[in-house]
């Protein structure tokens, strides 16, 4: 996969108006694109298709989770709408994530990868939430489970690729958010890495918005991810 094929770049903008411009910046020149809730319930499923229609592959970024029937239908109408890759949550359980897989198992179905951990929460954060353990050990729990119910792949914090990558392996994708160039602030992301790190340790795609999308020269920062991804040691 080359430096280029590796970045995702989330159109996390309020209006259509500002979704199409940075697609068609964009498009061309990264390997995929990512619709999110904000810009989805903003302007609808007509939005993935126009943004499909500027040359980049979609990743509709959802993170469904629901009861199982609810998930499937909501699936396919993902896959209706143009996205080249859904994702939902890993933690909506076994019967859930095997409905969303047979609903998107033709040839030519969507990618469907699953949302293990946030990278908005960290070890205290998990201290108000019911589930025991450590965000790496919970994270790789999740993508085993998905892998079992044939998903390709899933959604993940940097610091929790070796874990998931020891357990399921090289093959299965995976989909690195909360990617920030050396010295970038984190927002409201906790666990971060910047694009070379998360490559070496074993990322596929890397999601980045605002440091892209927000940067003062959003063509200078692109160049700048591209090259630490060329400099990674892979």
């Amino acid at each position: 996969m080359n430096a280029r094929d590796r970045i995702c770049i989330a159109l996390d903008f309020p209006s259509r108006a500002q979704v199409l411009a940075a697609a068609q910046r964009f498009g061309g020149r990264v390997g995929w694109l990512k619709v999110g809730l904000e810009a989805f319930v903003a302007e609808g499923p007509s939005l993935v298709r126009e943004v499909a229609a500027a040359g980049g592959r979609v990743f509709l970024d959802l993170k469904l989770h629901d009861i199982p029937n609810t998930v499937a239908r909501a699936a396919e109408a993902a896959a209706r709408c143009g996205a080249a890759m859904v994702n939902v949550h890993a933690s909506g359980g076994r019967a859930m994530l095997c409905a969303a897989r047979e609903a998107l198992s033709g040839r030519d179905a969507p990618k469907l990868v699953a949302v293990t951990l946030l990278t908005s929460i960290d070890a205290p954060a998990l201290a108000d939430l019911p589930m025991a353990g450590r965000p790496e050990g919970i994270a790789r729990r999740l993508a085993l489970l998905a892998q079992e119910c044939g998903l390709d792949g899933v959604v993940c914090s940097a610091s929790d690729l070796p874990a998931i990558r020891g357990a399921c392996g090289r093959a299965f994708l995976t989909v690195v958010p909360g990617i920030r160039l050396p010295g970038g602030q984190a927002q409201d992301q906790r666990r971060v890495a910047t694009p070379a790190e998360a490559v070496e340790a074993g990322a596929d795609i890397l999601v980045l918005g605002r440091p892209i999308t927000a940067a003062r020269n959003p063509d200078e920062a692109l160049a700048a991810v591209l090259a630490e991804i060329e400099s990674a040691h892979v």
